[in-house]
């Protein structure tokens, strides 16, 4: 029988490689990101122009909590502040 030997932890150059291969797929995430805030904004401020058109508040706390509570939910206390950056680029500072 033969006795198995540890792997040998991966090469510098085959570890670099594979960060470099890692930081493109965080890049074509970030790009997606944006691409959805970015629409997100758009979509928040047509609301926006249309409950003030129909004469409502320019704001309902009672959907903000929804929202934060849907990021709390999926990413943690840390979810609930991205929820509370996304509203806030969305109807700007109370």
């Amino acid at each position: 029988m033969t006795a198995m030997l540890p792997t040998e932890p991966a090469t510098v150059p085959d570890a670099d490689a594979r960060i470099a291969e890692l930081r493109e797929d965080i890049d074509a995430c970030d790009a997606e990101l944006i691409r959805l805030v970015q629409r997100r904004l758009a979509v928040s401020s047509e609301i926006g122009r249309l409950r003030r058109e129909s004469g409502g508040t320019r704001l309902s706390l009672a959907r903000e909590q929804q929202v934060i509570a849907r990021f709390q939910d999926a990413l943690g206390p840390d979810g609930a502040a991205l929820g509370m950056m996304l509203l806030r680029q969305g109807r700007g500072r109370l």
